[in-house]
């Protein structure tokens, strides 16, 4: 054997010795006997739980009883619902393209409080391993706005997906500790599989974008919006996709998708719908809808104040950015719409991901309010949600008029509703309903990661949030109780 080859065999055992094989582990596991070894270990990066989206009931059936205060009968009620979510005033939503990793570790990181690193990205498995970059901080709060009763509502957005390409099938170097260089921190070809699944947990929502082919011909992109399909459904335990965000201003990605009807909702910078949230009969269904491209975060704020000058919201276009790459100026950006227009604001932004605007508007077009009189005392509302194909968001708000929160003696709803919060709003009472089959069991997930690390902020602020969503209950009381 020559010398050459006796190199290349000894740095071939080096690295066997110094890298432990690929696998799958479950993570916040304390006993995990794969920690703290003193050595790297590339792994496939995954999370401890993912919501059930494959069985959530296509139907929602909701019924919610108002009993009246003794000696405050009222007559003549109305309900309806708002054209946005938690009355609202204007609507801002953000869709991140070319499956960029700073979806995750800074678009994502920066609005639940998560660390932020201006030069280096990190997978879910350092997350929560507290594999961290060296320069990491946090913004020391999360960033959202209140659904008009005081519970946090954090911002959401859509990040694009590539499903044909390996890259999202990448594995993760953990080596917590390790300083002499930060390469497991390197910018990545794209987002891989675990990290999305991690931000669905919270609400984050999902696009095609950009097809694996030559040609982008209408017959070619409808096979490979469904082989697409066929692999996101496998990658996110049966959550599929509705959405299109059109790569690059390529037309035939709209058309390939009239011959794909389960693409439901689109986007695309020219040629699209322009949205006004308080139009009258707006119908966003398979209708792309226009979104512009900034250079700069500043010109996204300029846009939002110009924009906003107006006093007259119910006339305000929606402000709806496409982003690629997400540096420390857009984390900025996210945290200037927070502290002006979110909960440390003036609390007016409804700020969804399309998926979730798109849900809204379909149920308020298409969903029938009934309010009716049952005693003197006793009013029963019923609305029923029923879904198209891969919705996930069955949750809305509906305005009583004529009633207000000082008129109740109790408010009371069906097992359908797992959500529930309501306040006075102008001259009636305005009602945030979630009907999320696992939401309190996803909400016990949260709980049971802060309980593995009582010391871990962000971990509890997590669990109190997602038990917030809840109605009130046992249930609610028993979770919030293994928090404190």
């Amino acid at each position: 054997m020559n010398s050459t080859s006796l190199f290349y065999l000894c740095i071939l055992w080096i690295g066997l010795t110094t890298m432990s094989c690929v696998k799958q582990q479950s993570l916040y596991d304390p006993d995990d006997k794969t920690q703290d070894k003193g050595q790297a270990r590339e792994v496939i990066s995954e999370t401890d739980f993912l919501y059930p989206f494959i069985n959530e009931t296509p139907e929602k059936q909701i019924e919610i009883t108002i009993r009246l205060q003794p000696g405050k009968p009222l007559a003549g009620l109305t309900a309806n619902m708002p054209a946005l979510k938690y009355n609202k005033k204007w609507l801002f939503m953000l869709t991140q393209d070319d499956c960029k990793p700073a979806a995750f570790s800074r678009t994502w990181a920066a609005i639940h409080g998560k660390p932020i690193s201006d030069r280096y990205y990190y997978d879910v498995a350092q997350l929560y391993e507290g594999d961290l970059p060296p320069d990491a901080y946090f913004l020391g709060k999360t960033l959202g706005s209140t659904d008009g009763t005081g519970r946090e509502v954090r911002f959401s957005f859509t990040t694009t997906l590539a499903p044909e390409w390996d890259y999202m099938n990448a594995t993760t170097n953990v080596f917590k500790g390790f300083t002499e260089n930060y390469y497991r921190f390197f910018l990545k070809s794209g987002l891989i599989w675990g990290n999305v699944r991690e931000m669905l947990n919270y609400g984050v929502g999902i696009a095609f974008h950009d097809m694996k082919m030559d040609n982008s011909t209408s017959q070619d992109l409808v096979t490979h919006f469904e082989k697409s399909q066929e692999i996101i459904l496998n990658k996110l335990s049966g959550r599929g996709c509705k959405m299109l965000a059109e790569p690059g201003g390529d037309k035939a990605y709209l058309e390939a998708a009239q011959n794909y009807p389960l693409i439901s909702t689109l986007t695309a910078q020219a040629g699209a719908l322009k949205v006004y949230p308080f139009k009258e009969g707006l119908d966003i269904d398979h209708t792309p809808i226009e979104r512009a491209f900034y250079d700069r975060p500043a010109q996204v704020e300029q846009r939002i104040t110009q924009t906003l000058a107006s006093d007259t919201y119910t006339k305000l276009p929606a402000i709806y950015i496409g982003v690629h790459n997400t540096d420390i100026g857009w984390v900025d950006l996210l945290k200037w719409i927070n502290d002006s227009y979110g909960k440390d604001g003036d609390d007016s932004v409804w700020f969804p991901n399309q998926e979730e605007y798109y849900e809204y508007t379909y149920y308020r077009n298409r969903s029938l309010i009934k309010l009716e009189q049952q005693d003197a005392t006793t009013w029963k509302l019923t609305l029923t949600l029923t879904a198209g194909s891969y919705f996930y968001y069955p949750s809305v708000t509906v305005n009583v008029a004529g009633l207000q929160l000082e008129d109740i003696a109790s408010v009371e709803s069906n097992e359908t509703v797992t959500g529930l919060s309501y306040a006075n709003y102008g001259e009636g009472l305005m009602l945030n309903i979630d009907c999320r089959k696992y939401l309190a069991e996803h909400a016990e997930h949260f709980v049971e990661r802060y309980e593995k690390n009582r010391s871990d902020a962000s971990a509890k602020a997590d669990a109190t949030y997602f038990v917030s969503m809840l109605k009130e209950s046992a249930q609610k009381d028993a979770l919030n109780k293994r928090i404190k």
